[in-house]
């Protein structure tokens, strides 16, 4: 069930996060130009509208086609996306979310169905027509029936959110945003439901409290500063490095499994996140696009003019209250087993046994490509894949080769697949038949070495 939860979370923001640049462009020019901006410029403001308009829905349009459909189903996808963009007055985030895909699927149900059948030479003729076709019936289909529903969905759901602004319940968000955080569903909280309710409310007032409801680095800030101070064992120790990673680097993944070792520290995050939202609220903070990755710099560098203090004071003191109740659960909650003596214990055990394993893997062959695999294949992936490459470099092996994927784009050619623990059952029903080496410690995970061991004996 959590796979198939993460599958569906990574699906929608897989929509929007090829596409991040875009809006961060998008949020930089309303930040600069339009009349409350930094440097206000009547000419250079007219690119606001049709970016948020027109452009950020195609992509998105565009993007999710080709995720269903590959590089035809993108194109169809675009073509149905026009569709639902013109049929309304208002960003079509969502009806783009709706038509790009069911454009990709479209024309590969189609390519399916002739596959085979066409006389040669006719190839190009019936690609292109079917595309044109298809492209064509959805844009219209979805410029006279779904526009219409998706506007009038867009309204409830803009009036439900509006609700819980008014009724003061919008920090309650937090009870599902940080458990759904831990669980690596981040990307598809933060790229697929925020972002999109963001664009429209910073298109309307300039800035978006929405943009910083999941990106808001304070509570994990928060939680590796407790595990600093008050922490034990490789915890207490690792801490200060995730603390660069997570707040100034933006990969907030880096904190999740020191939620994962002591759950009860959960409690801690919600209630810094919800703080946070508090803040963001009563001195009208927000950013004007999204900040991703979350770091601290990219909070500050899409905070509009005059909004500093609020995000400023947001960050800190979700950061303050996240601290103070996780030293309190981690001093009587807290796990006394997490101490380096044992982390080294088990890193030699997983040594021992990598024997076993070693011959695994010399049935298949010398390994020459390790693929690290998370849920977007850019923030923890990264980092992991270069910690990973520097030890294998280090031990003098210089013929493998170490890369980053997302595990929705995971390379063919891959003879080792490394992710985190929580993200090895997607793994699993991506590449059932490569082997998977699961992770819990991005930065000192005892793997690490097991893989280097490995690859060794294997060289000898």
């Amino acid at each position: 069930m959590k796979a198939k939860v993460q599958t569906a979370g990574r699906f929608l923001s897989g929509m929007i996060m090829p596409n991040i640049g875009a809006f961060i462009a998008w949020g930089l020019i309303t930040a600069l130009f339009i009349p409350t901006g930094w440097l206000p410029n009547e000419r250079l403001a007219e690119l606001v509208g049709p970016m948020i308009i027109y452009l950020l829905p195609l992509l998105i349009g565009y993007t999710a086609g080709k995720m269903t459909g590959g590089n035809r189903g993108a194109v169809v996808g675009a073509i149905a996306t026009i569709g639902v963009v013109i049929g309304a007055d208002i960003p079509m985030f969502m009806g783009a979310m709706i038509a790009g895909p069911i454009g990709g699927l479209c024309i590969k149900w189609f390519d399916k169905r002739v596959e085979g059948k066409i006389r040669a030479g006719f190839e190009m003729l019936v690609n292109n027509f079917s595309a044109g076709i298809i492209g064509g019936i959805l844009a219209v289909f979805f410029f006279l029936i779904i526009s219409p529903f998706v506007v009038g969905v867009n309204a409830a759901m803009g009036a439900a959110v509006q609700a819980l602004v008014n009724a003061n319940m919008l920090p309650l968000a937090s009870i599902f945003v940080e458990p759904a955080k831990v669980l690596f569903l981040n990307n598809a909280i933060n790229h697929g439901i925020f972002t999109p309710m963001g664009i429209e409310q910073a298109a309307e007032t300039g800035r978006s409290i929405f943009f910083m409801i999941e990106s808001n680095p304070g509570p994990g800030l928060g939680l590796l500063l407790a595990y600093m101070f008050f922490g034990k064992g490789t915890a207490k120790s690792s801490a200060p490095g995730a603390i660069i990673i997570h707040f100034f680097g933006g990969i907030h993944e880096i904190y999740f499994p020191y939620v994962l070792m002591n759950p009860i520290l959960i409690i801690a995050t919600i209630a810094g996140n919800a703080t946070g939202i508090i803040t963001l609220q009563v001195f009208g903070g927000g950013t004007v696009g999204a900040p991703s990755p979350g770091s601290v710099f990219a909070q500050l560098i899409l905070t509009p003019r005059g909004g500093f203090v609020a995000n400023i004071l947001a960050m800190v003191l979700s950061a303050a209250v996240t601290l103070v109740l996780a030293a309190f659960l981690l001093k009587f909650f807290g796990k006394d087993d997490d101490n380096l003596e044992e982390m080294q214990a088990k890193s030699k055990a997983l040594k021992a046994e990598s024997k076993g394993v070693v011959e695994r893997v010399a049935d298949m062959g010398i390994i020459e490509k390790i693929v690290f695999a998370c849920d977007a294949g850019m923030g923890s992936s990264a980092m992991g894949a270069t910690t990973l490459r520097k030890k294998i470099k280090g031990a003098g092996i210089t013929d493998v080769e170490v890369v980053h994927a997302s595990l929705s784009e995971l390379p063919k050619d891959m003879q080792l697949i490394v992710t985190h623990q929580e993200l090895t059952g997607r793994a699993k029903n991506a590449a059932p038949n490569v082997r998977i080496v699961s992770i819990n410690n991005f930065i000192g995970a005892p793997e690490y070495d097991t893989i280097v061991n490995e690859l060794l004996e294997t060289r000898k």
